[in-house]
């Protein structure tokens, strides 16, 4: 299927996606007599819109990604987040999480792997001294 024949979003052409999102929108308004199924459809497809003006500048064009072999689904990750995570919350485990610690957890992990974690640290204390390794690593 090509972008002619409305694939938009996996081309990445937000605009064009959301005005045929706009068009259908007017097609269930003409067509609507106050029936619970168009109702439901016209909800769907404005939250469905929402999400896509609120995601914008996220929604990669998959076409490209998938064409230069690069990931385009993330759901492998998060199955195996869900596992760790769900394992370490289980009651009879000798070390549980509570919520507020998978969350806390989480957050340092996202920061060390986006590489953010020192700079985070150094706006928390202004006079934290980089160690001697990152020195010799900027030289």
């Amino acid at each position: 299927m090509n972008e002619s024949n409305g694939n938009y979003l996996w081309h990445g052409n937000v605009f064009m996606a959301l005005d045929v999102l706009d068009d259908l929108t007017m097609d269930i308004e003409v067509l609507s007599g106050k029936k619970s199924v168009t109702r439901k459809l016209e909800n769907t497809v404005s939250e469905f819109h929402t999400y896509i003006v609120q995601n914008q500048s996220f929604i990669p064009n998959y076409r490209d990604r998938y064409f230069y072999g690069e990931a385009i689904s993330t759901g492998f990750v998060e199955s195996t987040v869900n596992q760790v995570v769900s394992k370490r919350m289980v009651k009879k485990q000798q070390m549980r999480w509570t919520k507020r610690g998978a969350h806390n957890l989480l957050q340092v992990r996202t920061q060390v792997i986006n590489d953010d974690l020192r700079d985070t640290f150094c706006r928390w204390y202004p006079n934290m001294t980089p160690s001697e390794e990152t020195e010799e690593l900027a030289a």
